[in-house]
């Protein structure tokens, strides 16, 4: 008798932990991972000196994050967001106004750029300006390189 005992024992036991092992494993699984509910919106805006955007020294970078707050290193990213978000991200947009600047004709070249995902599509922008002043008279006081 004290044979079986020990038998159901050892096999009560073995049961458990077999049983007990697959139902923890199955509790700690990982849980699936959330969707967003935004495209994300993440890019690295720069001003720099030089003519080409490859070659140019980078004088300020900022980051801007705008789904689903605005934040960032950029000094105002709920404006900045905005802006973007009223011309749909289309950068060249920014400096389709008329400037109201009256500025030198000094050679002193200004490069601008946006490099990341704007609502989940790819961007890359950039544009050269003849000098800080021209720049800031065609971006006409916009918040999302203003820093």
């Amino acid at each position: 008798m004290r044979r079986n005992s020990h038998a159901v024992f050892a096999t009560i036991t073995a049961s458990t932990l077999l049983f007990g092992g697959f139902a923890t494993a199955t509790a700690q699984a990982a849980p699936a991972k959330a969707e967003s509910l935004y495209a994300p919106s993440a890019l690295v805006l720069t001003v720099a000196r030089g003519e080409d955007p490859l070659t140019a020294t980078v004088e300020r970078a900022v980051t801007l994050t705008c789904a689903p707050t605005a934040e960032g290193t950029h000094p105002d990213p709920a404006a900045a967001c905005k802006e973007l978000a009223e011309v749909r991200g289309k950068f060249s947009e920014l400096t389709a106004g008329p400037s109201n600047r009256t500025c030198t004709r000094q050679w002193d070249p200004v490069v601008v750029t946006a490099h990341g995902v704007w609502q989940g599509k790819q961007v890359q922008f950039s544009t050269t300006y003849g000098n800080a002043c021209e720049m800031a008279g065609s971006m006409n006081d916009n918040a999302v390189f203003a820093f």
